[in-house]
Order: C-alpha cells, then sequence, then structure tokens
C-alpha cells in the first residue's frame, strides 16, 4: 500500500498559473511547486501537452508535491498549443516543441528561486521530450528521468511495429481529438474563447498525419535520440514494466548511452511506478529523488552503487485478464555477454528441437487470429492483460519443446530466425512465445512482428515476389519470466494478428523452409539484486470528488452467418475508467467515455472497420462543454479511408462542427 507522506523538509507554495513568454511573444502555461526555503534551489521541469489544470492534475500533486518538499521547485508546463498556453499543437515532438522547452529552461533558470540547475522528466510523451531536449544540450540541463518512452519514433511507439501499423495509431489519434478539444479555462485565460475555438478549427487530424508515413522516414529519424545516442550528454535514469509497450527502449537505451545511467525495469503497465499496476509497485519517488539529489544538488549517494539494469524476473503464472499482482524477484545486469547466453532451438515438425528439419511449413492464419491478445499497451486497467492463449494458437502453427527439467529464467530479447516465401507481395509475420504450463494453460511470454515487404531497415518497400525465399529476423520484445519446471516452451506462428494490427490487403499464404528456420531464447544466469525500495510514497493526493463510478466493458462476438467479429472496448466515465470527477481546487468536471468497436470478416481483409465514438464533458457550470467525436477507419486494396465529424457545444448550444473525409495510400501496408 502506498504511504502518504504528510511531513516534508520544506513546506511547499503551489502557484496555479505562471504565465512562460517566448521570444515569439507566444505565452505558456505553467503550474509551479516552491518550496519555502531562503536560498535558490534547483528546478525539475515536466513539459507535455496534457493539460496541467484539469488533465494529469490528479498525479501530478502527489509526485510534484513530494519533490517539492525536499527541497526542489517543480516547473509543470503545457507545450504551445496544449491546456491554456498560445499557440496550435501541429504534431508531435516537432522542433518547434524542442525549441520552447530550450527557452523554458533559460526561464527557469532566471527565476529569483532557481541555483541554475534543471533535471528534466516525464512518462510517455515527456519521456520522449525529455531525451529529445537532453539531445539538444542545454548547458543548464543536468540530468532526466524517463518513464514509458522510446529512442525510436517508428518501431518503439504507438503508430508502427516491425512496419505494420498498430491499431492504436487510430485510437490514440482519436484520443488526441479530444484532448485537444477540452476548453480553455476564462479563470486562466479571460480570452480563452477565441482561442478555443481557433485551435479546434486548425487542428489536424491526428491518426492521419502517421498513415503518411508508412516507412521509416526522416519523419520519425527526427526525435529518435536512437539515430545518435552522443548527443546526449546528461545522466539518464529511464524505468518502465513489463506490461507497457516501451520495454524494449530501456535496453536499447542503455546499450546506447555513454553517459552515467540506471534501469529499473518492473512488472507494471504504462504508469508511474509509484502508483505501479500490477502489483508490486516500488518507492519511485524515494529512488528519484535520489537521483536529482546526486546530479542537481552534488549530494554523494550510493544511486550509481547498482547494476545498470535491476529487472523484475515473473514468476509463472496462471494467464488471467484482470491480473493486479505478479510475483517475482528483481536482478540486476550489468553485462548482458557475461549473464545472458542464448538456447538454440531448430523448428522442427511442430517441434523446439535441437535437430534441424529439412521440412517446409505453410502459414495461412484465420484473420481473427488474436482476438485474446490484450491491448498492444497496458495502462493499469483491468482487462487488458492477454487471456489464455489456446484459443488463438489453435489458429496458429506451434511449435513446442519437451518439458522442462528445471526452472529456467528468461531476460532479453527471443529472437526468430526464419527463411520464407509468400504468394503475395505483401505480408506479415507474427511470433509469439508462450508458457505452456502443467495445468494446461497457455500464458503469453513475448512476440513479435514483421512487415515481410520491407527492408532491414524499414526504409524501403520491398515487394515480395512468389516462389522467391527471403531470410528474415524478428526480434520479439524484451522480457523477464520464469518458466517452471514441468512447464514447456512454444513458439507460435502467423501472419495475421486482429485486432491489434490492421490486416494486409489480400490473405497470404506463407511456406516456410525450416532448414534454416531457428529460435534463440535469452537464458538469465545471473544474481538477484534487493537494492530497490520497495515502499511506494507519494505527498498528499490531490483534492478530488469521484461524481461517478467509471468501467471498461469489454466483449467480442461473432455472427456466423456473416463470418464475422466484432471487438468492443467501451471506456464508460473515463477512457481508462477512472469515472466522472471534478477537481476541486478549481471546480473542473471531466468526463470521458469512448467506446472502440472493431469489425472483421475472416476471408475478406478489406471488410476491416475501425470506428471510435466519444464523448467529452468539461468545464463548471455556467462554463461547460461537450465535444462528439466519431470516427471510422476502412481500407481497399490502394486507400486508407477516415471519415467522421466532431461537434462542439457551448452550455448546452452547437458552436462548432467539423466533418471529416480523408484518404491516403496504403504504399507498404
Amino acid at each position: 500500500m502506498k504511504e502518504i507522506v504528510l511531513d516534508f523538509k520544506n513546506k511547499v507554495k503551489v502557484i496555479e498559473n505562471v504565465w512562460i513568454e517566448l521570444k515569439d511573444g507566444t505565452k505558456l502555461s505553467s503550474r509551479i511547486w516552491l518550496p519555502q526555503v531562503k536560498e535558490k534551489v534547483p528546478a525539475i521541469l515536466e513539459y507535455i501537452p496534457y493539460r496541467k489544470n484539469d488533465g494529469t492534475r490528479g498525479r501530478d500533486e502527489p509526485m510534484h508535491g513530494y519533490f517539492s518538499g525536499n527541497g526542489y521547485a517543480v516547473v509543470r508546463v503545457d507545450i504551445r498549443g496544449s491546456g491554456e498556453s498560445d499557440g496550435l499543437l501541429k504534431d508531435e515532438y516537432l522542433k518547434q516543441e524542442q525549441d520552447d522547452a530550450l527557452e523554458v529552461i533559460e526561464w527557469i533558470v532566471k527565476q529569483e528561486w532557481c541555483n541554475g540547475n534543471v533535471g528534466m522528466m516525464g512518462k510517455s510523451w515527456g519521456g520522449f521530450n525529455s531525451l529529445q531536449v537532453a539531445a539538444r544540450r542545454p548547458k543548464n540541463l543536468k540530468a532526466i528521468i524517463v518513464v514509458g518512452f522510446t529512442d525510436d519514433r517508428y518501431n518503439e511507439d504507438i503508430h508502427y511495429k516491425g512496419g505494420c501499423l498498430l491499431n492504436d495509431n487510430f485510437w490514440w489519434g482519436n484520443i488526441m481529438l479530444a484532448y485537444q478539444s477540452r476548453f480553455i479555462d476564462p479563470k486562466i485565460d479571460p480570452n480563452g474563447r477565441e482561442k478555443w475555438l481557433n485551435r479546434l478549427k486548425n487542428m489536424p487530424l491526428w491518426p492521419a498525419l502517421w498513415l503518411e508515413h508508412t516507412l521509416k522516414d526522416e519523419y520519425w529519424k527526427h526525435g529518435s535520440v536512437g539515430e545518435n545516442y552522443d548527443d546526449i550528454q546528461v545522466p539518464v535514469f529511464a524505468l518502465d514494466g513489463w506490461a507497457d509497450s516501451y520495454t524494449n527502449t530501456v535496453f536499447s537505451l542503455m546499450r546506447g548511452l555513454k553517459v552515467p545511467k540506471k534501469a529499473i525495469i518492473g512488472p507494471w503497465a504504462h504508469v508511474y511506478p509509484h502508483d505501479g499496476t500490477p502489483l508490486p509497485a516500488i518507492g519511485f519517488l524515494q529512488e528519484a529523488l535520489k537521483w536529482w539529489d546526486k546530479w542537481l544538488k552534488n549530494e554523494p549517494n550510493d544511486v550509481l552503487e547498482t547494476p545498470m539494469i535491476q529487472a523484475y524476473i515473473e514468476n509463472s503464472y496462471k494467464p488471467y485478464s484482470k491480473i493486479e499482482t505478479v510475483q517475482g524477484r528483481f536482478v540486476g545486469v550489468e553485462d548482458f555477454k557475461q549473464q545472458v547466453s542464448y538456447k538454440k532451438y531448430y523448428l522442427n515438425s511442430h517441434q523446439l528441437s535441437c535437430q534441424k528439419s529439412y521440412d517446409f511449413v505453410k502459414i495461412n492464419t484465420p484473420l481473427n487470429h488474436g482476438l485474446l491478445s490484450g491491448e498492444w499497451m497496458g495502462a493499469g486497467v483491468l482487462g487488458e492483460s492477454p487471456c489464455d492463449q489456446r484459443l488463438d494458437d489453435g489458429m496458429a502453427v506451434v511449435f513446442e519443446s519437451e518439458c522442462l527439467e528445471q526452472d529456467l529464467d528468461v531476460l532479453g530479447f527471443p529472437i526468430l530466425k526464419v527463411k520464407l516465401t509468400s504468394d503475395q507481395e505483401k505480408a506479415m509475420l507474427f511470433a509469439q512465445l508462450s508458457e505452456v504450463r502443467e495445468d494446461g494453460y497457455v500464458k503469453r511470454v513475448s512476440y513479435g512482428v514483421i512487415n515481410l515487404a520491407l527492408s532491414d531497415d524499414n526504409e524501403q518497400f520491398v515487394p515480395l515476389k512468389k516462389d522467391e525465399f527471403v531470410q528474415k529476423q524478428i526480434k520479439l520484445d524484451a522480457c523477464g519470466y520464469r518458466f517452471a519446471k514441468g512447464s514447456r516452451v512454444r513458439l507460435s506462428l502467423a501472419n495475421s494478428f486482429w485486432p491489434m494490427f490492421w490486416p494486409m490487403p489480400k490473405i497470404s499464404t506463407l511456406t516456410l523452409d525450416l532448414s534454416e528456420c531457428e529460435f534463440n531464447l535469452p537464458c538469465f544466469s545471473g544474481k538477484d539484486c534487493d537494492k530497490i525500495n520497495m515502499q511506494a510514497q507519494s505527498a498528499p493526493l490531490t483534492p478530488t470528488t469521484l461524481l461517478e463510478e467509471g468501467r471498461v466493458d469489454r466483449s467480442i462476438s461473432y455472427d456466423i452467418l456473416n463470418d464475422t467479429w466484432t471487438c468492443i472496448t467501451d471506456g464508460v466515465g473515463g477512457v481508462f475508467g477512472e469515472g466522472v470527477y471534478r477537481f476541486d481546487e478549481v471546480d473542473v468536471l471531466v468526463k470521458h467515455n469512448l467506446k472502440r468497436e472493431l469489425k472483421l470478416q475472416n476471408e475478406n481483409p478489406l471488410s476491416a472497420q475501425y470506428t471510435i465514438t466519444q464523448t467529452m464533458q468539461i468545464g463548471r457550470e455556467g462554463c461547460m462543454m461537450e465535444a462528439d467525436i466519431v470516427l471510422t477507419q476502412t481500407s481497399d486494396l490502394e486507400y486508407f479511408y477516415i471519415k467522421g465529424d466532431m461537434r462542439m457545444k457551448e452550455n448546452g448550444k452547437f458552436v462548432f462542427d467539423k466533418k471529416y473525409d480523408y484518404k491516403t495510400k496504403r504504399n507498404s501496408l
């Protein structure tokens, strides 16, 4: 249970809104926590578009209040075009966003309460731009902390994976439409109504921005710090969890950086680790405080006297969509070559074997393979974990080991190498690692996917030729898992994975040459590590009134006569089931319903349809805004289509209506 700390070294003053004026006259809206001390103090910057006033407020107070109570000024800034800040937000991670951040850091350093040392931190968008800003090397930025981040915007973000289109590209784009439709609070900016209407008029169609770039081009390389890790010259503390979708980049960042660095990987979803779900959470704020003390206050401590990566190896457990706690242990990783060795399996007559096979195997998976996959990105919501995989594996081509004679710890990236041919020019290959338990349940451990029609660097479309074999490699997602004695290691292969990925335009059949196929499992033999503070703490919670309970309903249905599957996820009261609530200090009510409905007919990949229906209500009596947004994505052989509309009400009266009718070439998809 999280401990709420009431007694801090310093009293804290919170300033609800401070305008930061940039050189071009743009004013950014910020909220500041100041410790009440006589001396100047270091500052911590969090710089994101998720609205300090009525967005992340519930999370900000317990975290930033904690840092400030321990002697840090914290500056929480809404980036240009978000929240109450001036301007327009035209896309993710633009150079303008970074340029503004450099000016914000300069502004912080000039304040009478700042001693000149600045740290930057964030989760998700804030983790991305902390790395991006660090790569710009502002002289007063001394260290960063990143959670749930990426160093490769093409392969390791919410848009594409292995060159295949994630359906969360559409989901996330819709959420940004709703977030950006929120009002500009007149208590902060009396002239905000005009800015709000202008923002609505000029807002991009977010998912369309990313459908325009199906290959790893300069658009994606911009802001991907993995293009040159040496650009970053400040210490980096990186964290994430296995239930999140960004864990791979913890390993690549630690491998690529040459600065002081450390990382922690737990069992959590896309949340800060002191709020960690599934449990156990950790004392993230204490760990972060030691990091700031080391680099912003120059205090000697043992923050680096740990292995470079402290990773949680999960014990074998029965798959369950509502998992709340995962048993396991933390281990330390300093040198992968010394502590991780790859066990090679050959693919042989549906077995993982030490003997090569000279057979050929065909893969032609039903399009609905993947129904029980869970969410691409865990957000700490019950129902998002992958279920028992026996149903999905029944549609796949499966290879399985003998029963394990002892427990087997796996840590790192499983790697599959294949030689295959396709009867269509576009095709995908999906690979999944699972544990087949003695009780019969099948627990997914890791998975990977690849667009077979892309070059190895994902920069070119290379159509597959019928009967021409190609060699490909899939690096499955990093994992930390203990296969129990008596269980079996299973590799499942498929060429579809719905509803996580958009299907290829034609049904394909793949043929594997098993003589050139192998699966390599990263086996860990290092030591346990007990140097992490396991007591989660925070400052007092944000004053909030829950007005209605929320929930997330999930269902799958099958129309037998039309051979059509429908997958529905319905967030009622909140996208993540958080309910309808009011932030008491600012008297703002927030309600956000989002329903996802994905349909697909098994014999027709062009039947794929994804509709998202949203309602957003925000404000207070006499100043209430409501948004109704409905968008549908479809495709044919050549194009993607997005159609729908956004309708806005102000105090019950319609004030804005926008129609969407967009199409773009499928290109490599």
